[in-house]
C-alpha cells in the first residue's frame, strides 16, 4: 500500500527546512500593521522635535553636505542629489524625493529656504517644478546652521539601510527648525501640523526662558505673538485662543489673506489682494471666485482678475459702487479660501522616539536640551582632539631637547619606535609622530612654534574642562548662541521681517449669510399637505394656485430669497429654512419633510418670516404654553429645536407673536380669556404654564395684543373687528380660569385670525 503525500503547510517542516509555528490570523495581523505603524511615525511622517526634520529631509541635507554643496560651492543637479541620496540612504521613489527637496526650495512654502534652488521650482500659483534633470541646488545658509558640528560628534550615527553607510540619527540644528519651518504629516492614528514662525522671536523667547525655566505661556506669547507665514497674511485669530493653543499643542489659526483698496476715479474703487494665506494656490483660488460669481453666490462682487507678476496682485471689483468693501471682503472670506483656518497638533518625536504633542515650552524646553548636549559632545570631542595633539605636541619637545639621541636611536636602532618608547618613555603616538617629523622641522623657529601651540591649546583645554564643569557657563554658551542667530535673522534683515501681521477681525454688523445671496422677493406657499414652494415676486392674488387633489393653501408669506423662514410643527419643534434654498414656483413644490427630520404623526403648524429680537407666545392643545425668544427657536440641523416639551397626545397648537401687554386665549368649547401678559413666564423651552382650564377639548386659538389698541380678529369675510377694552372688561381675568362665552360676533371658525401674519 503506497502512502499518500503530505499536503503542503502540514509536514513538521518548511521549505527552507525549518519549522512550522503555528499563529492566528489576528495576531499576525496585529503585529505586521503595529511594525508598519511605528515605521510610518517614527521614520516617515513626525519630525524629531530636536532638528524639525523627518528622515527623507534629514537624508536630503545630509547627502547634499557630503557633496559639498555648501555655499559658496557650485550647484549640482537635483537628479544627482536626489539619486545620491535614495541609494545610500532613502531607498524610496525619486519621485517623493525630489518633492521634498523641491519643497525645501521653495519659499512661499518653508520661512526659512533650506535649500538653495535654481530652476523651475513651481510657484504659488500651483504649478508643477521642473524635472529634477534640470534644476540645480545647494544648501542654504540656514541649512549650514542645522548641519554645524555634525563631524564633531556632536550627535550619533546608525548604519543606512544596507549597512554599508551610516547617517545622522538627527542634526545638531543650531537653528530652531521645528518651529521657524514647521510641519504637517499624516502617521497611523495620528497627524502633525506646525506652523512656522518668526525667528527673532523664537529666540527672543529662547533666552527668556534660559533665564526663566517656568515661564508661563502667556510670557511667551509676549515674545511669540502668532505664527509668521512665509506667504504674510493677516492673522485674526484672538490672543486667548492663541494662548490655549500654544498651551494644549492643539487648537488653530484664522489666516485671512491681505488686501487694499485702490480708487479708480469717481467715486469708483477695487480692492487688491496682495498677500495670499499660506499654502493657498492662487490659480485654483481664481477658479473658484470666478465660479462663485457666475453661480451668484458672491452678489457684492462684479469681476475678479488675476494681474500677478513676481508679486501677488489679485484684483476684485465690486458689482457696484456703493457696495461697502469690508463687508465685501467678509463676503469673500467666507466663501473661499481667502481665508483658511490653519490647524495646530505639535505632535512630534521626543527624543527620535516617542510621539506626543507638546505645548509650546515643552518644544522649546527639548529643543534647548538638545543643544545642551551638542554643546558637551562637541567640547569633548575637541578636549579629545586637544589632549591627542598636546600628546604630540609633549613627544616632540623630547626630541627637540634630545635631538642627537633620537637622531642615533632612529639611524642605527633595528626596531626605532621600540628603542624610543623604551629610552624617553613616550607613548606609542608621540614615537610614531616623531618618527614622522620631517628634518626641516627640527629648527630653533620650529620649537618655539610647537610651545607657543602647547601653551595655546593648554589654555583652551582648560576652558573646556572649566565649561564642562559649568552649567552656568553652559547656559551662557547657547545664550551666545542663540543671540547670534537673532541677530542673523533680525526683523531688520528682509528675510527675518514679520510677513504675517496681527490683527482684529473687524466687527460686522449685518448678516453675511445675507451677502451671499441676490436679494430677490419671492412669496412662500405651504400647502395644508406640507408641500411648499417660493414664487417670485409678492403675489397678491392667490386665487390662481394650483395644487394636487385633496391640497390646498395653509400659509403664504411674503419674504426675501435673503431671508430665514421658520417651521413650527405640531411636535413642539421649530425649524429653519433659507429663502434661496427653496424649491421654485413651477409646479407644486417639494414636501417639507424632504428637508427637515419630522415624526409622520406629525404636521406643520406655521411658516414665517424670521425677524431677530421678536417674542413669540406657543401653546400646546392641553392649553399649556409660555413666551419665547424667536431669536432661540433658530435651528442649525435638520433635526430642529424642540422649544414646547409636548406629553401624549396633546400636541402644539398655537403659535403667535407676542407684541403687547394683554393676551386672550379661546378655547374650542368658545369660552375667552384676557389676563396681563407679566402673567406668562419667558423660557427658552419647556412645557409651560396653563392658560386656560377646559372641562372637555383644548385651547384652539391665542392672541397678544396691546390694552390700548383693543383686541382685534378677522371675521369670516376678512375685515378686521376692533373690541376696545371698556367692552372686553367681563372677559379680563386670572390666568388658568375657564372664562367667558365669546362676544357676540367672534368668528365661527374660533380663531383670530391673525397667526404670524
Amino acid at each position: 500500500m503506497t502512502s499518500k503525500p503530505t499536503p503542503p503547510g502540514n509536514g513538521s517542516g518548511s521549505d527552507n527546512g525549518g519549522p512550522i509555528e503555528p499563529i492566528t490570523l489576528k495576531d499576525a495581523i496585529e503585529q505586521r500593521y503595529l511594525a508598519y505603524a511605528l515605521s510610518t511615525i517614527m521614520h516617515r511622517a513626525l519630525p524629531d522635535v530636536r532638528d524639525g526634520l523627518k528622515p527623507v529631509h534629514r537624508r536630503i541635507l545630509y547627502t547634499m553636505q557630503r557633496l559639498n554643496l555648501e555655499p559658496p560651492a557650485s550647484y549640482m543637479k537635483c537628479a544627482r542629489i536626489v539619486g545620491e541620496a535614495m541609494g545610500k540612504y532613502h531607498p524610496h521613489g525619486n519621485l517623493a524625493l525630489y518633492d521634498a527637496l523641491v519643497r525645501l526650495a521653495q519659499d512661499f512654502s518653508v520661512r526659512y529656504p533650506l535649500v538653495d534652488g535654481q530652476g523651475n521650482f513651481g510657484n504659488i500659483d500651483g504649478d508643477n517644478p521642473a524635472a529634477d534633470r534640470y534644476t540645480e541646488a545647494r544648501l542654504s545658509g540656514t541649512s549650514v546652521e542645522i548641519l554645524e558640528g555634525l563631524d564633531e560628534n556632536a550627535v550619533d550615527f546608525r548604519p543606512n539601510y544596507d549597512g554599508k553607510e551610516t547617517e545622522p540619527v538627527v542634526l545638531p540644528a543650531a537653528f530652531p527648525n521645528v518651529l521657524a519651518n514647521g510641519s504637517s504629516g499624516i502617521a497611523v492614528g495620528m497627524a502633525t501640523n506646525i506652523p512656522p514662525h518668526n525667528v527673532d522671536e523664537l529666540c527672543a523667547a529662547l533666552l527668556h526662558l534660559i533665564k526663566h525655566p517656568n515661564a508661563t505661556i502667556e510670557k511667551l506669547v509676549e515674545f511669540i505673538p502668532g505664527p509668521d507665514f512665509p506667504t504674510g497674511g493677516i492673522l485674526v485669530e484672538p490672543r486667548d485662543s492663541i494662548i490655549e493653543s500654544y498651551r494644549t499643542g492643539r487648537g488653530g489659526f484664522r489666516l485671512r489673506a491681505k488686501w487694499e483698496k485702490e480708487d479708480t476715479g469717481r467715486g469708483g474703487y477695487q480692492l487688491v489682494i496682495t498677500e495670499m494665506p499660506y499654502q493657498v494656490q492662487k490659480g485654483k483660488l481664481v477658479e473658484k471666485l470666478a465660479d462663485l460669481i457666475a453661480e451668484k453666490k458672491l452678489p457684492l462682487v462684479g469681476d475678479v482678475r488675476d494681474e500677478s507678476a513676481e508679486l501677488v496682485r489679485l484684483v476684485i471689483e465690486p458689482k457696484s459702487r456703493t457696495v461697502d468693501p469690508i463687508l465685501m471682503m467678509e463676503s469673500l472670506f467666507r466663501a473661499s479660501e481667502l481665508e483658511i483656518r490653519f490647524g495646530l497638533n505639535m505632535n512630534v518625536l521626543s527624543g527620535g522616539q516617542i510621539p506626543n504633542v507638546l505645548s509650546l515650552r515643552e518644544v522649546l524646553g527639548q529643543w534647548l536640551e538638545h543643544r545642551v548636549e551638542v554643546l558637551i559632545r562637541r567640547a569633548n570631542f575637541r578636549l579629545a582632539k586637544i589632549n591627542h595633539r598636546l600628546e604630540v605636541l609633549d613627544g616632540y619637545l623630547i626630541a627637540f631637547l634630545n635631538i642627537e639621541e633620537v637622531i642615533r636611536i632612529v639611524r642605527f636602532e633595528d626596531e626605532p619606535k621600540a628603542a624610543l618608547i623604551a629610552k624617553f618613555k613616550l607613548s606609542d603616538v608621540q614615537a610614531e609622530a616623531i618618527l614622522n617629523l620631517r628634518l626641516r622641522s627640527l629648527s630653533k623657529l620650529e620649537e618655539q612654534e610647537i610651545r607657543a601651540e602647547h601653551d595655546k591649546l593648554s589654555k583652551e583645554k582648560r576652558e573646556i574642562q572649566t565649561l564642562l564643569a559649568s552649567d552656568d557657563l553652559q547656559w551662557d554658551r547657547i545664550s551666545a548662541e542663540i543671540k547670534a542667530t537673532r541677530e542673523r535673522y533680525s526683523k531688520k534683515t528682509e528675510l527675518g521681517r514679520r510677513r504675517t501681521q496681527l490683527e482684529d477681525a473687524p466687527q460686522i454688523t449685518v448678516d453675511l449669510e445675507s451677502a451671499f445671496i441676490e436679494k430677490e422677493p419671492i412669496t412662500v406657499i405651504l400647502s395644508d399637505k406640507g408641500w411648499i414652494r417660493a414664487m417670485k415676486g409678492h403675489q397678491d392674488d392667490l386665487s390662481k394656485l394650483e395644487f394636487k387633489q385633496g391640497d390646498g393653501l395653509k400659509r403664504a408669506v411674503k419674504a426675501y430669497t435673503t431671508d430665514k423662514l421658520i417651521v413650527f410643527a405640531t411636535n413642539g419643534r421649530f425649524y429653519t429654512l433659507g429663502g434661496d434654498q427653496l424649491p421654485g414656483g413651477r409646479g407644486h413644490g417639494e414636501p417639507v419633510r424632504l428637508m427637515v427630520d419630522v415624526e409622520e404623526n406629525h404636521d406643520f403648524l406655521e411658516i414665517f418670516v424670521h425677524e431677530p429680537g421678536r417674542r413669540l407666545l406657543v401653546a400646546s392643545t392641553s392649553g399649556y404654553g409660555f413666551i419665547v425668544p424667536e431669536d432661540e427657536v433658530l435651528a442649525s440641523t435638520r433635526k430642529g429645536k424642540q422649544v414646547l416639551n409636548l406629553a401624549e397626545p396633546d400636541e402644539a397648537k398655537v403659535c403667535v407673536p407676542a407684541h403687547g401687554d394683554m393676551v386672550a386665549v379661546v378655547g374650542e368649547n368658545r369660552k375667552m380669556i384676557i389676563f396681563t401678559r407679566e402673567e406668562l413666564s419667558e423660557m427658552t423651552r419647556g412645557k409651560g404654564v396653563i392658560l386656560q382650564r377646559y372641562k372637555d377639548g383644548g385651547i384652539s386659538d391665542a392672541r397678544v395684543f396691546v390694552k390700548k389698541d383693543g383686541l382685534t380678529w378677522l371675521d369670516g369675510a376678512g375685515r378686521t373687528f376692533t373690541l376696545p377694552m371698556s367692552e372686553i372688561k367681563d372677559w379680563v381675568g386670572a390666568r388658568a380660569q375657564a372664562g367667558l362665552l365669546v362676544p357676540k360676533g367672534f368668528p365661527r371658525s374660533n380663531k383670530f385670525g391673525t397667526g404670524m401674519g
